[in-house]
């Protein structure tokens, strides 16, 4: 489970970010500025396996979400500096949640409980499906109106389930060849 933490402003700077000396990763990674409007920066290490919710391009004066593993080590620097995992640029037609959902779907927080319907999209990062059960596990909900109950209750139009990711190994690769 991850123990996903969260940053919300203003980006307002964007620029490449080095993290090697053989040049082999040179524009993959950046780093994004982002302002709260209250006087507090984050900067968040925008890396290729950063997933951009509904994959949109993120410019300087956007309004994002910045979602990071709280339990992660951090450099002790100024302002805090984060591995992103997940952005969200702000719509004013979509909410996201990002959480742990428990067996009933309900939040690790108690704030959402999800209402699955035959037209919610049910995908992993990569835009495949994913056809197993979708409960204790870590999603990326989005969603448009709630109930005003606690927890609020909705039907998601799209929700990403969030695998811990592991490369296979040589020897799993071998055993799935036909």
């Amino acid at each position: 489970m991850v123990n996903f933490q969260s940053f919300h402003g203003t980006v307002t700077m964007i620029s490449d970010f080095m993290i090697g000396q053989n040049g082999q990763s040179d524009g993959c990674y950046t780093l994004m500025s982002v302002a709260n409007g209250n006087g507090d920066i984050a900067n968040f290490v925008v890396s290729p396996t950063t997933y951009f919710v509904d994959h949109v391009m993120v410019t300087v004066g956007d309004q994002v979400t910045g979602y990071f593993d709280g339990d992660a080590p951090v450099p002790m620097i100024f302002p805090p500096q984060y591995g992103a995992l997940v952005i969200v640029k702000d719509s004013p037609y979509q909410n996201v949640k990002i959480d742990y959902f428990n067996s009933q779907l309900e939040s690790s927080d108690g704030q959402l409980r999800l209402n699955i319907s035959p037209y919610t999209q049910i995908l992993l990062t990569n835009g495949q499906a994913f056809t197993r059960n979708l409960v204790n596990r870590n999603l990326i909900v989005i969603y448009g109106p709630t109930t005003r109950s606690i927890p609020a209750q909705t039907t998601p139009s799209k929700i990403i389930v969030w695998c811990d990711y592991k490369v296979p190994s040589t020897n799993t690769i071998e055993s799935f060849k036909v």
